[in-house]
Order: C-alpha cells, then sequence, then structure tokens
C-alpha cells in the first residue's frame, strides 16, 4: 500500500504546530511550505488547505530573499564517540541501486549481541541520533543508526535541515520501507550480531517508521516507537514483534491516534504496552531539542531498555 500522503501531511503539520507555537518565525515556515510543495502555486494550495492566512505576492518575494534559519547548537552528548565502552564507524553498503549509509556502533569486547535498527526523525541522521545509537551500544548492544536521505547522497550533504524533512517527506512511506528493510540485512550479517534478535527504535517521523517497519518485518523481536504516527491500521495483524509506544501527553496531535491503534493492536493479540508521559510534548527525548523533557525523557529511556532486554 502506497503511503506518501500521510508522511509527507505528518511533516507538514509539525512545521504548522511549530510554527503556531512560536519556534519557527512566519518567513522560515513560508519557506519550508515551498521546500515542501516545490513553487509558490503549490505553496499557496497548501496553506490554503491548512486554513491559514494567503501569502501575497510581495511576502512570497521577501521568503525568497530569506536565508534558511540556523540550528540551534548541539549539546554534548550523553555518551561520547570516544568511550572506551564503545566502538562507532560510518557506515556504507549497496542496495536498491544506490550507497545505503549509517552508523554502527558496537559495545567493545562483545562478539554476541541483539542488534537495533535506529530510525531518526524529519532531519535525518544527526548527532542527536548518533547519541542515541551509543547509548544502545553502552547498554551492550549492536546498534545501527541509518541514514534515509542516502540516496540523495545522505545527511551530511545539507546544510539546511528543511531540505532534509522536505525530502523525506515527499519520500513514499513504501520507499522507506524498502530501503529499512536492507538496513535490517546488514544488521544481521555484522560479525557478532544474533540475527534472530533484531528490534528497532525510532523518533518523530521514525517513530511512525518504526511502526511500518514492524508490519512489514516479520521476524522483528522488539520495537520501540517515540510518539510517532500510527501505521495502516489494517496492517497491524502482521506485527510479529513486542511493540512498546511511548507518547508525550501534551502532543495531541499524535495521541489522537492511539485509541484506534490500541484497539487494533489488542484485536490482533499483538503484545504491546502505552506509555503516555503528563506534562511532556512531542519530541521530549531529544536533549537537543526546545521540548526536552529530562524526567519523562530519562524515565522513557529506563523502560525502553527493560523492553529490549525482556523481549529481545
Amino acid at each position: 500500500m502506497e503511503q506518501r500522503q500521510d508522511l509527507f501531511r505528518y511533516v507538514v503539520e509539525e512545521f504548522v504546530e511549530d510554527y503556531k507555537g512560536g519556534e519557527l518565525p512566519r518567513r522560515e515556515f513560508l519557506r519550508r511550505m515551498l521546500l515542501l510543495s516545490g513553487g509558490i502555486v503549490g505553496a499557496n494550495v497548501l496553506i490554503d488547505s491548512l486554513g491559514l492566512n494567503a501569502v501575497s505576492a510581495a511576502e512570497w518575494q521577501q521568503v525568497l530573499n530569506t536565508p534558511a534559519t540556523l540550528e540551534q547548537a548541539q549539546t554534548a552528548p550523553q555518551v561520547a564517540e570516544t568511550d572506551p565502552a564503545i566502538n562507532a564507524e560510518n557506515i556504507s553498503f549497496e542496495a536498491r541501486g544506490f550507497a545505503q549509509l549509517g552508523y554502527l556502533v558496537k559495545p567493545t569486547g562483545v562478539t554476541n549481541a541483539p542488534g537495533i535498527i535506529v530510525i531518526h526523525e524529519n532531519r535525518g541522521l544527526q548527532p542527536h541520533i548518533q547519541d542515541i545509537a551509543r547509548r544502545l551500544a553502552k547498554a551492550g548492544y549492536i546498534a545501527l543508526a541509518v541514514d534515509l536521505t542516502s540516496k540523495s547522497g545522505g545527511t551530511a550533504k545539507f546544510t539546511d535541515t528543511a531540505q532534509i524533512s522536505a525530502l523525506l517527506a515527499q519520500t513514499s512511506g513504501d520507499e522507506h520501507v524498502a530501503n529499512l528493510l536492507e538496513y535490517a540485512k546488514f544488521l544481521k550479517a555484522q560479525t557478532g550480531v544474533q540475527a534472530t534478535r533484531i528490534g528497532a527504535i525510532g523518533f518523530c517521523f521514525g517513530g511512525g517508521l518504526t511502526w511500518r517497519l514492524a508490519t512489514a518485518m516479520s521476524d522483528l523481536r522488539a520495537a520501540v516507537p517515540f510518539y510517532g504516527p500510527s501505521p495502516d491500521i489494517a496492517a497491524v495483524p502482521n506485527i510479529k514483534a513486542a511493540v512498546l509506544g511511548i507518547y508525550g501527553g501534551l502532543d495531541a496531535r499524535i495521541n489522537a491516534g492511539i485509541p484506534m491503534l490500541e484497539e487494533a493492536l489488542k484485536k490482533a493479540g499483538t503484545k504491546y504496552a502505552i506509555k503516555i508521559y503528563d506534562g511532556a510534548n512531542h519530541a521530549f527525548n531529544n536533549d537537543t531539542g526546545a521540548n526536552y523533557k529530562k524526567d519523562a525523557a530519562d524515565d522513557a529511556w529506563k523502560l525502553t531498555l527493560e523492553w529490549f532486554k525482556s523481549n529481545l
């Protein structure tokens, strides 16, 4: 089933939420609508569909002359790349006609461990996601953080994360899942990985793709999607993995899909748990972002490691 439009809408609505919440200046918001739509005509149609005020030709000209908003500075990682407890490397392998890029981290001295696929937010394979992979390795897993912009040269090629978001949104869900399945094959083939014990974790956009991967990968053992949009409900019976869904209580846009998803999980007999953190918003786990909530993030990470320990 082709699932492009809902991914596209998800990214659009995330930008709208940031704009209405004061995190995106109007010109930057409009610039992102341009990137997503491919031009002013498409952006005007999109903006009208969102019920937002129309944009004049003069304002569009100002937007075209406005440079990208610089990303905020990164905070220090929780696990440094030089930590002696882990070994990290950038990887590349050929699959589906192009080089699939990623970041592989192994615990030092461990030659037999489960593997975990790490799926990034809609900004690509950023340092925060690499840090997540290192945290998992330090906990004893072999972690592979994917780069779903690989076909276009990889995250490092871009200086504008909004371009990354647009690229990811304009790619179909089927395409993303097909690439994730190739990453899973690669991870299973790595020395020391227990190929029958593979898990997945993802955040925001990547949380939604974690749900989708679970519907497509019958031998996935465990998954932890953080505040991701629900998968196609009709595909929920295909999930064989044990899934822990983690959400922020203030994240109304994403949480609206939980009741229907939970009903489908129960009906399918899927092993699952749902944890909603009161007072936490979307992306609360990202310690480099504005919505970071330490107490919720710390507890969610504890539950994540417990879930993988029990199910991997």
